[in-house]
């Protein structure tokens, strides 16, 4: 099971490369080194389960989540090159697709978000991030987040089916947001969704979060 992972928000030119590639090293290379490590014993034996905690963002990415979605894209399109490779040997990957989850982690990256310095931003990106993101993210989480509690509970299923899913999302509530993204190849449909959600009807989410 590989669940190594750390997180970024926040306006992109904010963000150092440094602190980018420190992310993508542990969120994909990390992934990339652990399958590296167990894949050809497992190839040897022709039997095995690669379990990766990925994230729904590796489906979508999400306003502000620039560099984090990269990370989880990256893990995605990684394991689904592999695995028909990896199922001639008789290897199982899953990706367990979990959307927020409330832990100290996730609690950790708000609070630092709130304090950060967003000077090398313009006002106006600066005043959406922290006044539109960061505080219907808190209504996201308190309405829509699972404890870890749960993830675990999803995961186990995964390892315990007798075959294994490719793909499992651990919260129902995010499936139309992917299946939107599918329905039209060109990106119109949800990139017009999620600006109309973030600008014109954030009152609106907030309210039926709440």
């Amino acid at each position: 099971v590989s669940n190594a992972g750390v997180g970024m928000v926040g306006p992109l030119e904010c963000q150092s490369l440094a602190a980018m590639q420190n992310l993508m090293d542990t969120n994909f290379f990390g992934l990339v080194r652990l399958v590296k490590e167990v894949l050809p014993d497992m190839k040897r034996r022709r039997g095995g389960h690669i379990v990766v905690i990925s994230s729904i963002m590796g489906l979508q990415g999400i306003v502000f989540n620039d560099i984090y979605a990269a990370s989880k894209f990256a893990v995605e399109g990684f394991c689904e090159s592999l695995v028909v490779q990896a199922l001639r040997f008789n290897v199982a990957i899953s990706l367990v697709e979990p959307g927020p989850v409330m832990t100290e982690f996730e609690e950790k990256l708000y609070e630092e978000a709130k304090r950060a310095d967003y000077s090398r931003t313009d006002p106006e990106t600066a005043d959406i991030f922290t006044n539109l993101y960061l505080r219907n993210s808190r209504d996201v989480f308190a309405s829509l987040g699972q404890t870890p509690e749960d993830i675990a509970e999803h995961t186990l299923r995964v390892i315990e089916a007798a075959r294994p899913p490719f793909r499992h999302q651990t919260n129902a509530a995010y499936t139309p947001m992917a299946a939107l993204k599918h329905a039209d190849p060109s990106g119109a449909l949800v990139t017009d969704a999620f600006y109309k959600l973030v600008f014109k009807y954030d009152a609106v989410l907030r309210l039926s979060l709440r």
